[in-house]
């Protein structure tokens, strides 16, 4: 994909939303690391209907530490691999409190050596709590970078490099957030909705126009 196509695609991305903001619900740094640990195979939705019931109870280091394993997994249950979530998470909090003075660092290499935490949690909180230009590619990133053109790559590292190299500067920031969006509610994996997706006539992939199953 040419460089003029990559500016043209992320100019529709912010005529058409130009504050594009994240799913995850949460009111500090702390909220968010633990809403994104949380979210590992799991819905947004289901994150923040078990993190609305927690924080309102424990929020910091120190309070969920102090619920205990038995009591974290009460709240989180419902979520997807909750039993190694609960352990990892209180771990992350002991570490906080005993190496970051209870706050949230704001490096990669030390939010990458709390348990749970890996270059994906990384960049989201580097992205959204500190505002640095980072992509966290997860399954949608992926899926559209390799489909659409944008930035093909075997591996989810080798798209993120790719994407900071080929997204102009000047969309960086909240790139992250509008291929989320559009590969959540617009380029699923599945059935992709092509004929109403405001890229199309820029996007490379090559079955659109058969896979498309929108009106």
């Amino acid at each position: 994909m040419n460089p003029a196509k990559r500016q043209t695609i992320f100019e529709r991305f912010h005529a058409a939303n130009p504050d594009p903001k994240g799913e995850l619900e949460f009111s500090s740094a702390f909220e968010l690391l633990i809403a994104v640990i949380l979210s590992a195979q799991a819905t947004d939705k289901s994150v923040n209907a078990a993190t609305k019931k927690l924080y309102a109870k424990a929020n910091t280091p120190e309070k969920i530490l102090k619920l205990g394993l038995i009591g974290l997994e009460r709240y989180i249950q419902s979520i997807g691999l909750y039993h190694t979530k609960a352990k990892n998470i209180l771990a992350t909090c002991e570490r906080l409190i005993t190496q970051h003075q209870s706050q949230v660092p704001q490096n990669r290499d030390s939010l990458e050596a709390l348990p749970g935490v890996g270059r994906k949690t990384a960049n989201v909180v580097l992205n959204i709590a500190f505002g640095e230009p980072t992509i966290a590619v997860d399954t949608h990133l992926f899926r559209i970078s390799n489909r659409t053109g944008l930035a093909p790559g075997k591996t989810p590292l080798e798209v993120e490099q790719r994407l900071l190299k080929f997204i102009p500067p000047a969309f960086l920031m909240k790139a992250h957030h509008w291929l989320i969006l559009h590969g959540r509610y617009t380029c699923m994996a599945r059935q992709p909705q092509c004929s109403r997706c405001l890229i199309n006539d820029l996007c490379e992939f090559r079955g659109k126009t058969s896979l498309s199953t929108a009106n």
